[in-house]
């Protein structure tokens, strides 16, 4: 099974290139999102801020399809994420160095757009990445 267009474009597109006119090219205009890095938003002006404030903190960041499967209407996807921390992101100061981890995504495509992602990350990896590079901010 191939990667439905779709489904690369939106990383390519939107997170790789941060291009905000993809994003009404490529999600419905209700498209509903769960992240796990927290974020839980429906429509497209929250995920581009959403977006902007994840490229903001990780400088290159850059999101690789290691595998898809799709079926219908739904794609799933194997993915890895990555970035050079240079700001503010998960509560824990920059450090200037790469971080990276591992996740899945649920795509449902309806009418030639994306509707709905569901993603899964190592949160556990990433949050350990990060004590080992950089310091706790304080708590507010």
């Amino acid at each position: 099974m191939t990667t439905p267009d779709l489904v690369r474009d939106f990383y390519e597109r939107i997170w790789n290139a941060g291009s905000q006119s993809a994003v009404g090219e490529i999600l419905a205009e209700n498209f509903m999102f769960r992240g796990s890095l927290g974020a839980e938003m429906t429509g497209r002006p929250p995920f581009w801020d959403y977006v902007t404030a994840v490229r903001s903190a990780l400088d290159n960041y850059h999101c690789d399809i290691l595998e898809c499967v799709s079926e219908g209407p739904l794609a799933f996807a194997k993915m890895q994420f990555g970035g050079t921390h240079v700001g503010i992101f998960r509560g824990y100061r920059p450090s200037g160095l790469p971080l990276h981890w591992h996740g899945a995504a649920l795509f449902r495509l309806e009418h030639g757009r994306i509707g709905e992602l569901w993603v899964l990350g190592d949160l556990a990896g990433l949050d350990a990445m990060l004590r080992a590079n950089a310091r706790e901010l304080p708590a507010p």
